[in-house]
């Protein structure tokens, strides 16, 4: 696998954004990008500083740290240090080029401390918001990107299903499973870094939860709650709680290759699978059914929005409205999300998403059901949308395991 982005990658997705800019945006003439995640997308390395974008001319990346790296990593012709951001105009000057009245920015990309220093310095300049540009282009997976995630979902349904169940036995703690887990991803390739975006959301390895610890009060903006190593780092797994017959293991984490990640969720059960409640057998192939069902509908043209009106009137004829997408105060309204170089990117199969899904995107379909006293069923993988519905690149193995 090819470590640096290609030239003739990242120039599509410059491409794909100044589109995005021209409709969204007509009166500005380019972006400013911010964020490490988003600088690694448009130039292929994770540096520190400013990207900038413009409509006409080529694009330039401003180095705080790493100009050096950078000149190793990017095919980028221009990278330049600076030190202040009144550096880039003055350097965009000697370039020949200039900054026009009106310029997009990452505002998410910008702590309030940093946006005021960029305001202050450029000050002659209108910013606009340009996080919805480019949560939309970085939505739409290159051909090169897909291929990364389909290795990326190939491997991680490998670990969850082949790999890890034989390192499974009873009266393992939530903590000594997440130590199985940590080995056997590290072995097939996992990066051991789980990226999101949104502001003040962390995630390390995933949410590995016993029996009713999957219904444990969460911060985190996902279906699963979990007791966590610790109230400093609620992640990963307790070392108080220990996996013992008559409870499912509820196992919801990431798999991370060359940046991209993929997101699964596999159950099981330690014992004989006829001893499985049958309230809780009867809820996981509710979740079963309603992924094939989603999976059916993530074509080009369709509304995300429309997936999950869809779901919201097939669970409110079911008798799992409650738990439906966490119990009590963990229920999350929505059932899918995108994913790519983040765990949680555009777009989401939520209400208010109504541009349609686009040939190429991938997105994580997660139906899930909280049963009180006893823990969290369903399923979850991450596919890509093609015009004859979703491909799953995380597997097709549904069925709770049993160990």
């Amino acid at each position: 696998m090819n470590d640096f982005i290609p030239e003739q990658e990242l120039a599509s997705r410059w491409e794909r954004c100044k589109r995005l800019l021209h409709k969204f945006h007509p009166q500005a003439q380019g972006i400013f990008v911010f964020s490490r995640l988003n600088i690694y997308y448009f130039t292929g390395s994770f540096a520190s500083g400013v990207f900038w974008l413009p409509l006409d001319g080529e694009p330039v990346l401003f180095c705080r740290r790493g100009e050096e790296r950078a000149k190793i990593e990017s095919p980028l012709h221009h990278i330049y240090s600076f030190t202040s951001y009144r550096d880039i105009e003055t350097i965009l000057n000697d370039m020949g080029g200039s900054l026009s009245t009106v310029v997009a920015a990452e505002m998410n990309g910008l702590s309030w401390a940093l946006s005021n220093s960029l305001t202050k310095h450029l000050s002659t300049i209108q910013f606009v918001s340009a996080d919805r540009i480019l949560a939309m282009t970085r939505a739409n997976k290159s051909t090169w990107e897909r291929s990364i995630l389909r290795e990326a979902g190939s491997r991680h349904e490998r670990c969850l299903t082949r790999l890890l169940p034989p390192l499974l036995h009873d009266g393992m703690s939530e903590l000594e499973i997440c130590h199985n887990i940590s080995e056997v991803f590290y072995s097939e390739g996992h990066h051991g870094i789980l990226r999101m975006e949104h502001y003040g959301e962390e995630a390390f390895l995933g949410h590995i939860s016993v029996g009713d610890s999957a219904n444990y009060p969460s911060v985190f903006n996902g279906p699963v709650g979990l007791r966590g190593i610790h109230p400093a780092t609620p992640h990963m797994g307790s070392a108080e709680v220990q996996w013992t017959a008559g409870k499912p293991l509820t196992i919801d984490n990431g798999f991370t290759l060359a940046g991209y990640i993929t997101d699964k969720t596999q159950v099981y059960w330690l014992g004989d699978k006829k001893k499985i409640p049958v309230n809780a057998l009867e809820a996981h192939d509710f979740c079963v059914d309603l992924q094939h069902q989603i999976a059916e509908l993530l074509k080009p043209g369709v509304p995300p929005s429309e997936i999950w009106n869809k779901c919201l009137a097939q669970v409110e004829h079911s008798q799992w409205k409650d738990g439906f997408m966490g119990y009590g105060k963990n229920k999350v309204s929505f059932v899918g999300h995108g994913i790519g170089l983040a765990i949680d990117e555009y777009p989401v199969l939520a209400k208010g998403f109504d541009v349609p899904l686009e040939e190429g995107m991938t997105i994580a379909v997660e139906p899930k059901i909280g049963i009180p006293g006893f823990g969290m069923v369903g399923v979850e993988n991450t596919f890509e949308v093609t015009t004859g519905g979703g491909k799953s690149l995380t597997g097709e193995k549904l069925d709770i395991i049993t160990v």
